[in-house]
């Protein structure tokens, strides 16, 4: 286990927020697993963790908007990634708008698309939640870097890690 753990220290995947929406709760998670998973057609996967608030309310929903953040986006990452939705309203404050199937976007990301769950898929201690992407957008002139694992190594989970 010693080598696989030095091959996954190098890894530095974007980081992206994921939000839900169903049954009247809304939710959002920090997700550093996430990556396209086809071509044609053209499909995304984010895993979530089992013990979040955003899978729970995930796995009622019929859509996931990702986002992906600017480095500067820190205090965004922050609040997605160090509290619990079970505790915290995230929301609260930020620009929001409704998309397709009534997802939640973020406003302020460089970023971002809704996806249709076509698939779940677990994996151990998390769920892949398989997407068809069906609305994109976000701000067409950022040029700065993205928000990274090495990034967001100091936040401490909001959630139990298990």
């Amino acid at each position: 286990m010693a080598r696989m753990d030095r091959f996954i220290d190098r890894l530095n995947p974007d980081m992206c927020v994921v939000t839900a929406a169903a049954g009247g709760e809304r939710a959002g998670c920090l997700v550093g697993f996430a990556s396209q998973c086809s071509l044609r057609p053209v499909r995304f996967v984010v895993w979530l963790s089992e013990l979040n608030h955003t899978f729970r309310v995930a796995r009622n929903a019929d859509v996931l908007a990702v986002h992906l953040l600017g480095r500067e986006q820190h205090a965004l990452a922050e609040l997605f990634g160090g509290r619990t939705g079970d505790r915290t309203d995230k929301f609260a404050g930020l620009r929001v708008r409704e998309a397709y199937g009534k997802a939640l976007v973020l406003r302020d990301t460089p970023a971002w698309f809704v996806g249709r769950i076509v698939t779940r898929a677990g994996s151990g201690d998390h769920v892949g939640f398989v997407l068809d992407p069906v609305e994109w957008g976000g701000d067409e002139d950022y040029d700065g870097p993205l928000l990274r694992l090495s990034d967001a190594l100091p936040i401490d989970p909001g959630h139990p890690v298990g």
